[in-house]
């Protein structure tokens, strides 16, 4: 019996700070609408998809605070959750978290088509700095909003309806890291699912990127860790031009080769599914990536032993 899971993934164009809950919310509900339209069973959203990105600037107190979730679901978010419930269909959504003891994480989950959360992953790689950079219009301060993530990289299961796939989750700067997908890997994942707001300039400031050349990363990044590890990628963002800011788009569906099979075209709210075969994974898992027979790990010691370069003399 063959595992054919329809995705889709649902990109979000811009949400500015002035736009209200009820505005996103009714947006969110609409791609879900017209995913489901399509027969999609599970939908990917954006990183943070709830707000606009707001690291990119030095907020405290109140100002800062309103951007976070305290419960998920919560009251103002619960609508999609009901909607996805009635229409039988799971999600992926990315936000702001924090915690009943004040711990603040740049989080996701993910819910089965009836409603109940999954699994819930906090992202790892945080990028940017703890303090603003002087004379800086836009910052990348998610270092300074939110801790590292501690729950590492769990794979979970999805539901019978979906052939029980083994998933996993990513956010934003995690796609860059072979290290995430790879312990995904050990794991088994068969379907990996990923947020990102990513900017269409360097965020961390100067001007060797554009956004040509990080949409390519973006891209690279997806179809080059889903080959290695043999597994589907839903890659997502939240694009265009964000309170002045420029993000990235070019959401994709990756096949187990490695292959874009489904790719958004606008910076906009769109929806692209497609269908996919989750046996289609065995073939890279039983032959070019089969880790018990080909993996020496005694060699890779350094890769958990050290964070910076250490040169040879």
């Amino acid at each position: 019996m063959s595992r054919i899971l329809r995705l889709a993934a649902a990109q979000m164009g811009p949400t500015q700070c002035v736009d209200s809950r009820e505005a996103v919310l009714a947006r969110l509900i609409a791609l879900l609408e017209q995913a489901a339209g399509q027969g999609a069973q599970l939908v990917v959203f954006p990183e943070l998809a709830f707000t606009t990105f707001f690291p990119r600037w030095l907020l405290e107190g109140a100002e800062l605070d309103q951007y976070y979730e305290t419960a998920m679901p919560n009251p103002s978010v619960q609508p999609l959750f009901d909607r996805a419930k009635a229409l039988g269909v799971g999600f992926y959504v990315g936000y702001a978290e924090r915690t009943p003891e004040g711990r603040r994480f740049n989080s996701a989950i993910t819910t089965s088509p009836d409603g109940s959360i999954l699994a819930r992953y906090r992202k790892v790689h945080l990028p940017g700095s703890v303090e603003p950079r002087v004379g800086d219009r836009f910052q990348q301060l998610e270092k300074r909003y939110f801790e590292y993530g501690d729950q590492g990289f769990e794979a979970f299961r999805g539901p019978e309806a979906w052939g029980r796939p083994v998933m996993g989750m990513l956010i934003c700067n995690d796609r860059r890291w072979p290290e995430a997908w790879r312990a995904y890997g050990l794991q088994g994942v068969e379907l990996m699912l990923i947020g990102y707001n990513s900017a269409a300039y360097d965020p961390n400031g100067g001007s060797t990127e554009n956004e040509e050349i990080r949409t390519f990363h973006s891209n690279l990044a997806a179809q080059a860790n889903a080959y290695m590890n043999a597994t589907w990628a839903v890659s997502v963002a939240k694009a265009g031009n964000e309170d002045g800011s420029g993000l990235i788009g070019s959401s994709v569906i990756v096949d187990p080769n490695g292959v874009i099979v489904a790719q958004a075209k606008t910076l906009g709210d769109e929806v692209v599914v497609a269908d996919c075969d989750l046996d289609a994974c065995r073939q890279g898992k039983e032959k070019m990536f089969n880790f018990a027979a080909h993996r020496r790990p005694e060699h890779y010691r350094r890769i958990t032993e050290q964070v910076g370069a250490i040169l040879p003399d």
